[in-house]
């Protein structure tokens, strides 16, 4: 479908501008201002409870446990628009646009709660030692039928599967792609509509999973900008398909996780990769590799933000659980898929899907920043024929995760005291809220055993 097609097929009405922030999760909220009142948008006049970026995953304040909410009048941000992220919406009326905000206090301040500025300010710090972090994503997601409301359940399109079961495994099967040419063409045309920077598209192992590319930006917060608009391209694009997209991190039990991989390059004011080992030793490469190894399990709470997300960290999976580091090894935490010239960078494979970009990011770059302030070790190298024993592991459970954080000066230094605390808490109470509930498994195990 052509680009300048889509716009007729897109639902009737009046234009609008959608000025959306970036939740706790992930999630875009925020507000529809009709386009010829958007002077109110670019004027910073736009206004939501500052609130808004500590819902859970429910959409509860929690402020028992935040004071962020009522206890305190539920007081308003300003909702300030970053233009560079202004796009247009194919799929809603002709002349739609959105735009990204970063909520600030009434004195200027970004809020200490908005994702996009918690990356910000880590961006300074490479900034100050004048460096300039280069960034890619690769986000997996499922397509599921739409019928998920009234199943209670995610089941593979239609076109996938024989007498409802899928038709096996569709790594990089040409086929499956065909399948849903007409859904991945729309998402293609979304995302060229909004100028996202995407890539290949390939098939994964689960019925209904994909994986596309987005390229290299010298800029980590666009780099994160391109991986949420590219979430909701692929969820308004099936849509109009009938179709339902998904970054759950485990979908379905039997079948593989998605997965939202990083690759990083490091580059200096003279524009050189510093990560680049010159035919030489790695020194730089392998520390930073370090450096994200040492913080993984006190991030996880990140890379893993909800109870779904740990059903992915499975042995003998894709999913690492082992914090190791090798060469070109798909089975590492961190993979160095090049060493020398421009391409040298380092590709973190932890992270689920359901990862929020910015906060992902944050804790990674934070991780190589230590590793670039010193030389660090990582360890023995993962290679196809030697594996390091008794390596440090991630962990298979939500609340352990969500103490490591609590209580982790690294991310205290990286997220700040005040977000370490709203986070870290706001989790702990999802991760016992999930523990305390008897599950369809409770039930069919033990109830006619027990």
């Amino acid at each position: 479908m052509a680009t300048d097609t889509l716009h007729d097929q897109a639902a009737g009405g009046d234009p609008r501008i959608e000025i959306l922030l970036v939740g706790m999760n992930g999630d875009l909220r925020g507000k529809q201002i009709p386009l010829e009142a958007q002077k109110k948008v670019w004027a910073g006049e736009i206004r939501l409870p500052s609130s808004t970026q500590s819902l859970d995953i429910w959409g509860d304040d929690n402020d028992d446990i935040t004071g962020l909410s009522l206890s305190v009048g539920d007081p308003d941000g300003n909702c300030i628009p970053d233009k560079r992220s202004l796009a247009p919406m194919p799929w809603a009326p002709d002349g739609s646009m959105q735009v990204l905000a970063t909520m600030h206090e009434f004195d200027g301040t970004p809020s200490f709660m908005d994702p996009r500025a918690i990356l910000a300010s880590m961006l300074k710090r490479f900034d100050e030692r004048g460096l300039t972090p280069v960034v890619a994503t690769e986000l997996e997601f499922y397509v599921v039928e739409q019928d998920w409301r009234e199943t209670g359940r995610p089941s593979p399109p239609r076109n996938l599967t024989y007498q409802g079961d899928p038709n096996g495994f569709q790594l990089y099967d040409m086929s499956a792609v065909d399948a849903l040419d007409d859904y991945l063409q729309t998402v293609r045309s979304y995302a060229k509509a909004q100028g996202l920077p995407a890539d290949a598209t390939t098939a994964e192992f689960g019925p209904g999973q994909f994986e596309i590319n987005l390229l290299h930006r010298p800029d980590a917060l666009a780099a994160a900008d391109d991986c949420i608009y590219l979430k909701r391209v692929a969820e308004q694009a099936a849509r109009k398909h009938g179709l339902k997209s998904t970054c759950m991190a485990k979908p379905y039990s039997d079948h593989a996780g998605s997965g939202l991989h990083v690759h990083v390059s490091v580059i200096d004011r003279q524009g050189r990769n510093v990560l680049d080992a010159q035919g030489g030793e790695p020194k730089k490469l392998k520390s930073v590799c370090a450096g994200m190894l040492g913080t993984m399990r006190e991030a996880q709470l990140v890379f893993a933000p909800f109870a779904n997300s740990y059903r992915r960290f499975q042995p003998g999976s894709f999913a690492p659980v082992d914090l190791t580091w090798g060469y070109g090894h798909r089975g590492t935490a961190i993979r160095i898929p090049d060493l020398n010239g421009p391409a040298a960078r380092v590709e973190h494979r932890v992270a689920g899907a359901d990862a929020n970009p910015y906060l992902l990011l944050t804790a990674i770059l934070g991780g190589m920043l230590l590793g670039l302030d010193e030389e660090l070790d990582p360890g023995e190298e993962t290679t196809p024929s030697h594996a390091p024993r008794h390596t440090p592991q991630l962990s298979h459970d939500f609340l352990t995760a969500a103490d490591a954080f609590r209580i982790s000066p690294f991310i205290a230094d990286v997220f700040g005291k005040r977000y370490q605390q709203l986070y870290g808490d706001t989790k702990r109470k999802e991760a016992i809220t999930f523990l305390r509930t008897v599950s369809d498994f409770d039930y069919r195990t033990y109830l006619p055993r027990i």
